[in-house]
């Protein structure tokens, strides 16, 4: 970390710290305006681990039956931060009962006794923006069969998070962070007597947020799926918050909700949940059901790009491709090479995925998941369509994206036999000379996706970066490598004298994958990346090697359903809930 950044740091941490000593001149709230109802999603398995001491938040897990919260070392940021925002207030209410409510008392009233006085890394904006809203939303759950004095000090420290908020929602980061802060600070100052005069200045900067960060589109500088989700679902609070006060949404902060319905609708697979691009996961279960349904904004289709990803859908199936120019800038701070990149779903069943971020599992698996590599698409060279490196003033885990595709072309059309789409980017043009040009062809009824690969030096100064890449090579022609990972519940083997793949999805139906022969076909050991799990799922990844020698070559392929496969297949088979503990590798 450099010196700027650490005095950054610094500047940062005491201006909190000062607002937060200066918040304890508010009065105490004296209750509620109205009785504040949990509006946040928990999980209940996640919320019986936590009552059996089974303490997993950012990738670690800590067992303990007897320590309290509080007195665990974090063993990183993420941790620290994870448990600071008090989200697992919502899997402990999930379960409800006398001991899971024990706990989660036992737990806040600790973090007032721990850090109530304004100090430690929970009094940041965002943080605390997330806090408030997890307090007052479980507010009844936590004051059950809790004497006055508590009480007295449970809207104590509430009136002084919400005015540590009031002066500090502006040195949140621009986007999700800010988004979380101001609206921590609606929800309080609407629900709290006492602090109604806090809201005012919030629903402004709400607005001019809105009007900021969310495109002409509906999307986000991040281009993180998941992260638009986010907040969604925090504009759909604030305005249900203002709605039950008897007041009106600003037309800006009416006007992104409508336009992020539409482009979420888009972004989701078959199977209901997201696509995992650019740092973003496919989401909580029911999460994004819940968000559309409580923005009460109709149904209707996107015209083009959704947020920069193309979108094939067709009976059962749908395909998600990553078809504009990465995030840039301080918006890359969580970006992936990822450009040309698909992921495809059949019914409730993802078949081929990208690995996802590798955020919660450290450093080195972070990097990872935001290689090229760690994608379905191509890779030429081993090398990345896009560079990781620390800017100025930057910690290292706050890597951005550079050496970008400065273009990519798109065309997408439907026939006859079903939807088409082109695409191009020249990530790979300043190195070797070649464009990576693709094209998918989804069929009408959803069982076969056709793809084209290209590599493609497409004017004489590409030609001549080619020619020295090649000599340099001693020759032999650029190595690509076309991979397509596959989900974890995905059974695959190679068919056919090892010119095929076989996969078996657990609806019983079967895909194959085929290929026009020129390459090298190889089924090689993959991982599946969840922020829920422990460890990295095993996988397998599909992968097709070649060289380019010529100035342009060509791979084709399909997917498609074997013959035996039916139209509709009913797949009864349930999921059970997932078991995050569970190491997986």
């Amino acid at each position: 970390m450099s010196r700027l950044d650490r005095l950054a740091g610094q500047g940062t941490r005491l201006k909190n710290r000062y607002y937060a000593w200066v918040a304890r001149k508010r009065p105490a709230a004296t209750g509620f305006v109205s009785q504040p109802e949990p509006r946040t999603i928990g999980s209940l398995s996640r919320g019986r681990q936590l009552v059996a001491g089974n303490l997993l938040f950012a990738g670690y897990l800590i067992e303990s039956e007897t320590t309290g919260l509080w007195e665990v070392t974090a063993p990183d940021a993420a941790f620290e931060a994870e448990r600071q925002g008090c989200a697992w207030l919502d899997d402990l209410a999930a379960v409800g009962d006398k001991v899971a409510r024990s706990k989660a008392q036992a737990w806040v009233w600790g973090w007032i006794d721990a850090y109530g006085n304004g100090r430690g890394p929970g009094w940041s904006p965002d943080l605390t923006g997330r806090r408030l809203i997890r307090w007052i939303n479980h507010a009844l759950f936590l004051l059950a069969a809790q004497d006055k004095e508590q009480s007295d000090r449970f809207f104590a420290s509430l009136s002084r998070q919400t005015g540590f908020l009031a002066y500090r929602w502006r040195g949140a980061t621009p986007g999700l962070p800010r988004f979380e802060a101001l609206t921590g600070l609606i929800y309080a100052g609407l629900s709290l007597k006492g602090c109604e005069a806090l809201a005012d200045p919030a629903v402004r900067g709400l607005s001019e947020e809105c009007e900021a960060q969310i495109g002409a589109d509906g999307g986000l500088p991040t281009r993180n799926p998941e992260e638009l989700l986010e907040v969604f679902t925090l504009l759909n609070w604030a305005a249900v918050a203002l709605h039950e006060a008897g007041r009106s949404v600003a037309p800006a902060h009416q006007a992104a909700i409508e336009r992020i319905a539409p482009l979420l609708r888009a972004l989701r697979h078959s199977d209901g949940s997201l696509a995992r691009f650019h740092g973003g996961g496919r989401g909580a279960e029911g999460w994004l059901d819940q968000a559309l349904a409580n923005s009460h904004v109709p149904a209707q289709a996107v015209e083009g790009l959704a947020m920069g990803y193309s979108r094939l859908s067709h009976r059962r199936t749908t395909v998600l491709m990553d078809a504009a120019v990465p995030p840039s800038g301080a918006a890359s701070g969580n970006a992936h090479a990822s450009t040309l990149a698909f992921e495809l779903t059949s019914g409730r069943r993802p078949l081929v995925v990208n690995c996802g971020s590798g955020v919660t599992f450290g450093k080195d698996w972070r990097r990872a998941g935001r290689a090229t590599p760690s994608h379905s698409t191509l890779t030429l060279e081993g090398q990345s369509s896009a560079r990781l490196r620390n800017a100025p003033g930057r910690a290292g885990m706050q890597e951005l994206l550079t050496d970008l595709p400065s273009q990519v072309q798109l065309e997408q059309r439907a026939d006859a036999n079903g939807t088409m789409v082109e695409a191009a980017h020249d990530g790979y043009g300043a190195a070797y000379g070649l464009t990576h040009s693709r094209s998918l062809h989804l069929d009408h009824d959803g069982r076969s996706l056709s793809g084209t690969d290209l590599l493609v030096a497409l004017d004489a100064p590409a030609k001549q970066r080619f020619d020295k890449a090649v000599d340099a090579g001693g020759l032999q022609g650029l190595a690509f490598d076309l991979r397509f990972h596959l989900h974890p519940e995905v059974d695959a083997t190679l068919d056919l004298g090892g010119t095929a793949v076989s996969m078996a999805l657990r609806s019983g139906e079967i895909w194959v994958f085929r290929h026009d022969g020129h390459c090298e076909l190889r089924l090689e050991p993959s991982v599946f990346l969840e922020k829920t799990r422990l460890k990295p799922r095993a996988c397998l990844q599909i992968v097709l090697s070649g060289r380019a020698i010529q100035y342009a070559t060509q791979i084709r392929w399909t997917l498609s359903k074997a013959r035996d496969t039916g139209i509709a297949t009913r797949d009864l088979n349930r999921d059970d809930d997932p078991a995050p503990y569970e190491d997986q590798v």
